[in-house]
């Protein structure tokens, strides 16, 4: 009968083993003293310990201040009652630990129970949910800020304190038949204002506005394509003569883009159309009255120009009646965001296609400097819906990340270089691998050795 229960007994603690070992959970069971008595695959898999390192130790034999700071079992010995808490462990996982004490008869731990649980990727779900909910709200402010825009074009946001006050100006001014001065780097949307004051402007609006760029077109064909000819003025002139582009805008608006580029002698001549309000053809005597708002605009700096003789300071100062200076797109990040969204959504309906930001790329492109302005944003918008063979765009997609294959890094020593290279690489590892494990694998280097220098780069 003895040996009937003996048996008995055997088989069930048999079977409470493979129970143990099937969990999904790790666990790890100590007595009283902190001594570990088992631990399952789960255990050893979670916290990267193995099962001759911690079975017959005692739990204080493994506390160090690298990856076991404090032990979850000696803590539920000492005060009597079951804790947990999160912990990261040698192989970079990052654990949940819970420890529960088991009494005797005389109320005193005989037993702890420590459950383990790898939520590594629980907490890059988290991340990624965070991440998708933060997109969800910059899509959400882009298209509650996209219904208050003033109405311009499909190019033009106007969010910016500076560029409103740019705008609230430009509508004052749009009543006044002045002259306008537009200054700004290239691409920050200087004809876009101009537009706008055309649009303001109820006398003009239904009437043309003509754009010349007047550094694209050589000197000596500027001069004709402004003010036209009568046939025969020069060898090529068309029968009949040409009208000019100021006449072309006559009762409407003459926009003259990098009017800085404009040579000395049709300067003067400029000069002359401003204060006369008439023009003259080449080869004509007589003048023509117009009725014409100008708009000049440029990226260089015309006080400059001035002082060191290239662009005369008359016409300067009858042009600068009404100045408006565009800030760069890197002064006012806040319009990044919606910038980017309207563009995508212009090109996804331009090339059939159902492209969507991501919140990296959104981070890449507030980081980044746009030498470029407004018009190298919607270029790079472009390339990535036309290039990218994912409904999502990323941040390791961009032009000038695909560039950053060789890079100098100054003044630094080696290690610093290496350090540097180092942590830029992981940077890009984590965004397309996601999990230390896929990056480790990849790589082919340890998991441990990815979580270990992704904390230290602090990544």
């Amino acid at each position: 009968m003895e040996m009937g229960r003996t048996k008995d007994t055997a088989c069930l603690l048999g079977e409470l083993e493979e129970i143990l070992e099937a969990s999904f959970d790790g666990i790890m069971v100590t007595d009283g003293n902190g001594n570990c008595l088992m631990a399952n695959s789960s255990y050893t898999r979670n916290t990267g310990i193995r099962r001759d390192e911690i079975v017959g130790h005692n739990m204080r034999e493994l506390i160090n201040p690298v990856w076991m700071k404090r032990s979850i079992a000696l803590d539920v010995i000492e005060n009597g009652c079951a804790m947990s808490m999160e912990h990261d462990t040698q192989n970079g996982n990052h654990i949940s630990v819970t420890g529960t004490p088991i009494f005797d008869e005389k109320n005193e731990v005989k037993r702890v129970v420590v459950n383990t649980r790898d939520i590594s990727e629980i907490n890059h779900l988290k991340l990624k949910l965070g991440e998708a909910q933060a997109m969800e709200k910059l899509y959400l402010k882009s298209m509650g800020i996209h219904r208050e825009l003033i109405d311009i074009d499909n190019d033009t946001v106007v969010i910016n304190n500076r560029m409103r006050d740019i705008y609230e100006v430009a509508k004052r001014v749009s009543t006044y038949n002045t002259t306008v001065l537009i200054t700004g780097e290239s691409g920050t949307g200087k004809e876009l204002v101009a537009r706008y004051i055309h649009k303001e402007d109820k006398s003009r609006c239904d009437k043309p506005m003509v754009v010349i760029n007047c550094g694209a077109i050589p000197a000596n064909l500027l001069e004709s394509e402004l003010f036209g000819y009568v046939e025969g003025a020069f060898t090529g002139a068309i029968r009949g003569g040409k009208k000019g582009l100021f006449e072309e805008a006559d009762r409407g608006v003459i926009f003259l883009d990098e009017i800085g580029e404009m040579e000395l002698s049709l300067q003067v001549k400029l000069l002359r159309v401003l204060e006369s309000r008439k023009i003259m053809r080449i080869g004509q005597r007589e003048e023509i009255p117009i009725d014409v708002r100008i708009i000049a605009a440029t990226n260089r700096d015309l006080e400059r120009e001035v002082r060191e003789g290239r662009f005369r300071d008359d016409l300067y100062y009858r042009l600068n009646v009404v100045s408006l200076k565009v800030p760069p797109l890197r002064e006012r990040i806040d319009e990044v965001v919606p910038l980017a969204t309207k563009f995508v959504n212009q090109f996804n309906t331009l090339y059939g296609q159902k492209k969507k930001l991501t919140y990296s790329l959104i981070k890449e492109l507030e980081r980044y400097e746009w030498p470029g302005n407004i018009r190298e944003l919607k270029n790079v918008i472009e390339n990535l819906v036309v290039v990218s063979d994912d409904d999502y765009l990323y941040g390791d997609t961009l032009p000038w990340r695909k560039k950053q294959k060789a890079v100098w890094y100054g003044e630094q020593t080696l290690k610093e270089a290496v350090e540097t290279f180092e942590k830029d690489f992981l940077i890009k590892a984590r965004e397309k691998w996601k999990t230390t494990e896929r990056m480790a694998e990849a790589l082919e280097v340890n998991q441990s050795t990815i979580s270990r220098k992704l904390n230290k780069y602090g990544i």
